[in-house]
């Protein structure tokens, strides 16, 4: 990892201390991506299958996934394993069900109400990776808040494996948590059927969950396509951020980056400290547990894109994190909650020594899909109100459009919108020769 001490450091020298790797979005990947899209718009299902073929070598018959194979899916798995995703599925449950949005009515005047109420969106895709591993954590973080908003229908797409067959753990996850249906797609094709829809796959409103390279460059292509569909934010590569004080434990904190740099060559981890024996430290246990890791190949080209960063003390630390708007920020020092109302830019923040970001990931309750590459800046992470559409409704009185239709007809003329000045005061001077 680089060494930077932030003090030495002009504003140049400072953004690049923080930059990212960068992500590819070359024209060979852009082309490679709107040829895959216009071929499912143009074949269907036939191009799925071809697809399928091609990229993972499985000739696909049935697309969507039968109940047979639930059933097999179920019966292959260990009995701790079911017991584990049911466990978390529960917590997230419990979490997104306390801080989903509510409904809201207040009197803004005397005779004017203004009401927000809440409508899933109707239909939602989600899409679970199985590339470098299969990721059944995140059919629970999208499954779960699709189900408490209400979506009229779930769908989800994950590749198939070698042997033909979606992964277990992930098809158990996604009946556990209401999924209706689920497709044997994985790729830019998946997103393509998803957003445009085909005989099988259902076209769906908006998509959600992360990729690589071309479901990421995918879900931009089709979320800018008016004919396409939204989606829950732009993503990158995974990454943490790590603050500790010089009384923090480098085992924790190495394992803490380790869990980080394994996601993939192009995940970056920090660590911003106050005490240069700290960093050392680290650095040391760094080479030592990532020596024992079955993805330590993976690991090392992420650590060479990574930092260890020395900082004059904790709240600089901190001015450097929101600076970086990591996706999930570690606070490993003395008193980190002190810290936490400084915490300005973060997709989820992970308190104190016994908090490592795996929980997070797996089964604290919170959700893991988060914003990357500084997108935490200005976006969050998925949660229920990600499934929904929030609509405003406004219900006024004869007495309620007396009392403020006069500021709307000012306001209008002011922008010199006679039409709508008009349907303000035709209404008033109809009540006043009704008076």
């Amino acid at each position: 990892m680089k060494r930077i001490d932030w003090k030495t450091l002009d504003e140049a020298g400072r953004e690049a201390a923080l930059a990212r790797p960068a992500q590819s979005r070359a024209t060979e990947l852009r082309s490679g991506v709107e040829a895959i899209i216009a071929a499912v718009r143009r074949g269907g299902d036939a191009t799925l299958r071809e697809l399928t073929a091609r990229y993972d070598r499985i000739a696909l018959e049935d697309l969507v996934v039968s109940e047979d194979e639930f059933a097999a899916a179920e019966a292959r798995l260990l009995p701790e394993l079911k017991a584990a995703i049911r466990e978390a599925a529960g917590r997230v449950e419990t979490f997104h069900r306390a801080a989903a949005p509510g409904p809201v009515a207040v009197d803004t005047a005397p005779g004017v109400r203004v009401e927000r109420v809440l409508r899933p969106i109707g239909r939602v895709g989600l899409y679970v990776p199985a590339g470098g591993a299969p990721l059944p954590s995140t059919a629970i973080m999208l499954g779960v808040p699709a189900a408490i908003a209400g979506c009229r229908e779930v769908v989800l797409c994950t590749p198939v494996q070698a042997n033909g067959r979606c992964d277990d753990a992930v098809l158990f996850a996604a009946r556990a948590t209401g999924v209706h249906r689920v497709f044997k797609l994985g790729g830019a094709q998946a997103i393509a059927a998803m957003a445009y829809g085909t005989a099988s796959v259902p076209r769906c409103d908006k998509l959600f969950g992360p990729g690589n390279a071309w479901v990421t460059e995918a879900k931009l292509q089709v979320a800018g396509d008016p004919d396409g569909a939204a989606i829950d934010m732009p993503a990158g590569p995974s990454e943490v951020l790590v603050i500790a004080d010089a009384d923090a434990d480098p085992v924790f904190v190495a394992a803490d980056l380790l869990s980080q740099a394994e996601h993939g060559p192009d995940s970056q981890v920090l660590l911003v400290s106050p005490s240069a024996d700290l960093l050392d430290r680290v650095e040391h246990e760094l080479e030592r547990q990532r020596a024992a890791l079955p993805r330590a190949a993976v690991a090392a080209d992420a650590l060479a894109n990574s930092r260890l960063v020395l900082v004059a003390d904790v709240l600089e630390a901190v001015e450097v994190s929101n600076r970086y708007a990591p996706e999930h920020l570690i606070v490993q020092t003395a008193e980190p909650r002190a810290l936490l109302d400084q915490v300005t830019s973060a997709g989820s923040v992970f308190l104190g020594p016994w908090t490592p970001e795996s929980l997070g990931d797996y089964c604290s309750g919170s959700n893991h899909v988060l914003p990357t590459y500084g997108y935490a800046r200005s976006y969050s992470g998925v949660s229920v109100a990600s499934f929904q559409k929030q609509v405003t409704v406004q219900e006024a009185t004869a007495a309620g459009l007396r009392a403020i239709g006069p500021c709307a007809a000012i306001l209008a003329e002011a922008e010199q919108l006679e039409a709508h000045r008009r349907a303000v005061t035709l209404r008033l001077a109809a009540l006043d020769n009704a008076a």
